[in-house]
């Protein structure tokens, strides 16, 4: 059997098992896409804050530009000739919000999570990661030379004789989890997670906020504001791409850390960095951020209503944020589901393995602050009873 031949024997799996992926063909208008001809309520975006879809945003940054400002390419990475001084007007505005010494701005999340722990990684280190978090963490950890082991989802009594039996055998242990958990929505507890770290001097702490940057914390810093842990976070992680409507991530951290992975982080060195305007307009929207409280309450409230919404129907829902999972189980069922809410309105996506495991599938609600609570109040009754599902007294 060729490479080409055992390819489409994979492909025929995914799809008898109702895994197969295909990019959508979709029109995005405002905070509705069309799709198959069908207009639908984004309930899929990553735009927590409603502000990708907001034209006088756009309108308005958009005055600020001229032909000699609008640099849509850095045509470099930032240790050659791409290192434009809206960067480091950037930087220097994370530094000052979140009160740390510094901070270092990275092409994507991605980037951050697949290049960080390698560089401050070796052989002498022992990285020590919740089970759930993002993929690119895990690719981050394989690309490291570092020991690693994954200890159970927000089990801190696991994570806590983790650090008892191997301080001591290590130069430095880093503990590694996300603030807001892509998958179920649900916190790690920070607090306690910084309590463990005091308790020895060789370990550090790794937090991705990627989906709770703008959305919690009295100015939209994260759940390390809303908790007050900034300072205590070694190495605090965020990305751009979903409330802050642009692109990119950051690292908010002590020079250091900053000055050594500018010299060691493979994905920061050997790549273009990002176009200048897009950090210009990533600039623009991080000043804003602070006045935007009612958003960030509206989507409290909108994700509260939902979660309890669900519970009532008899779902098991870990979520505690406006990431809100319909977790149903068999990923056919999933899709059944997923098309029920598109022909009501209402662009929902299944979410399948490997990206959950097996038996988990679900829809994954994904609130912006541009979703009204009355269009939450049309979506509930579509959302079938457990019980009902279970004894297939309902058909999707």
């Amino acid at each position: 059997m060729n490479i080409t031949e055992y390819m489409q024997q994979e492909l025929q799996t995914l799809k008898e098992h109702s895994n197969l992926r295909r990019l959508p063909q979709l029109t995005h208008e405002g905070r509705t896409v069309v799709a198959d001809g069908r207009r639908m309520l984004n309930l899929s975006s990553n735009d927590y804050l409603g502000l990708a879809a907001d034209r006088q945003l756009r309108e308005e940054f958009l005055q600020t530009l001229t032909p000699d400002t609008f640099l849509p390419t850095s045509s470099s990475s930032r240790l050659l000739t791409g290192n434009f001084g809206i960067y480091e007007e950037l930087e220097t505005e994370l530094a000052t919000l979140f009160g740390t010494e510094t901070a270092l701005v990275l092409n994507s999340g991605y980037h951050a999570n697949m290049g960080i722990l390698p560089a401050v990684s070796d052989t002498q280190t022992l990285i020590l990661a919740d089970k759930l978090v993002h993929a690119s963490i895990i690719d981050g950890i394989r690309l490291s030379t570092a020991r690693s082991i994954r200890f159970r989802h927000n089990d801190l009594l696991q994570l806590e004789r983790l650090l008892e039996q191997h301080h001591a055998a290590y130069r430095q242990l880093i503990i590694v989890t996300e603030s807001i958990f892509s998958m179920d929505g649900d916190q790690a507890d920070l607090k306690a997670l910084v309590r463990l770290k005091k308790r020895y001097s060789n370990v550090l702490l790794y937090v991705d906020e990627a989906h709770a940057f703008g959305v919690r914390g009295p100015r939209g810093l994260g759940c390390a504001e809303e908790t007050g842990c900034i300072r205590d976070i070694d190495f605090l992680v965020g990305t751009f791409g979903k409330a802050a409507a642009s692109a990119g991530a950051y690292i908010a951290c002590c020079r250091t850390i900053r000055e050594y992975l500018v010299n060691r982080m493979r994905t920061l060195i050997f790549t273009t960095a990002l176009p200048p305007t897009s950090i210009a307009w990533t600039l623009f929207i991080v000043r804003k951020l602070a006045g935007m409280q009612n958003r960030r309450e509206h989507l409290a409230r909108i994700g509260r209503t939902l979660r309890e919404a669900l519970q009532a129907k008899g779902y098991g829902c870990p979520s505690a944020s406006h990431i809100v999972p319909l977790i149903i189980g068999p990923s056919a069922d999933t899709v059944l589901c997923a098309e029920l809410l598109q022909r009501h309105g209402f662009y929902a996506l299944p979410v399948r393995p490997p990206t959950v495991p097996e038996g988990t599938s679900r829809i994954r609600f994904s609130l912006t602050a541009d979703i009204r609570e009355d269009e939450i109040g049309e979506l509930i009754p579509l959302i079938p009873l457990k019980e009902e599902k279970n004894t297939n007294a309902i058909r999707f």
